[in-house]
C-alpha cells in the first residue's frame, strides 16, 4: 500500500516544511508515502469561496484513481485517538488497497464533488488549525502509527 498526503497549497513558513519533511523521511522507513502538493490557486481575487473550492476540487480530483481509498482531513469528520487512528491504518493496509489518500483542502474546505468522491471522513481535532498545521500534524500521526503498530517507543499510553 502506498499513502498520499494530497494537500492544497504551499507551505510558506520554513520551519513548519522542515518539520514536516522531518516527518516524511521518517514515514519512509516504514511505508511509500507521498506529499503531494496543488499549488495554490492563482488569479482568485475575483472569485467567490464557492468558485474557489470547485476549482481546487476538480484539481484534487484529477489526482486521484478510481481505486484510491480518500480521506478528507475535514472538521466535521470522525475524531480518533492515536491507537484508534493506527489499527484503522492497520485496517486499510491488510484490506488490500493499492493507495490510501487523505486529503488537506484550501482555506474554504472542500467541493461537493470532492466530499462526493471520498470515502471516509477525519478530524485531527475541533478546534481550527492553518493547513500548514494540519500537513505536519497529519504525518507526525502517520509516523505515530506506524510506531504503535511495530511496538516502538514513540508512543506513551
Amino acid at each position: 500500500m502506498k499513502i498520499t498526503l494530497l494537500a492544497v497549497g504551499k507551505t510558506d513558513d520554513q520551519r513548519i516544511a522542515d518539520l514536516t519533511d522531518v516527518y516524511v523521511r521518517r514515514l519512509g522507513h516504514y511505508i511509500d508515502f507521498e506529499l503531494l502538493i496543488i499549488p495554490d490557486l492563482k488569479r482568485t481575487k475575483n472569485l467567490s469561496e464557492d468558485q474557489q473550492k470547485s476549482k481546487e476540487g476538480e484539481i484534487i480530483i484529477k489526482q486521484l484513481e478510481k481505486s484510491d481509498f480518500v480521506t478528507l482531513l475535514d472538521e466535521k469528520g470522525k475524531q480518533m485517538s492515536s491507537m484508534q487512528f493506527a489499527q484503522l491504518i492497520n485496517k486499510r493496509s491488510v484490506a488490500g488497497l493499492k493507495r490510501l489518500v487523505f486529503v488537506i483542502g484550501g482555506p474554504y474546505g472542500f467541493s461537493s464533488d470532492v466530499y462526493d468522491r471520498a470515502n471516509s471522513k477525519l478530524s485531527l481535532s475541533s478546534m481550527t488549525f492553518s493547513h500548514q498545521m494540519v500537513r505536519l500534524f497529519a504525518v507526525e500521526q502517520l509516523y505515530r502509527a506506524f510506531t504503535i503498530l511495530k511496538n516502538e517507543p514513540y508512543h506513551h499510553e
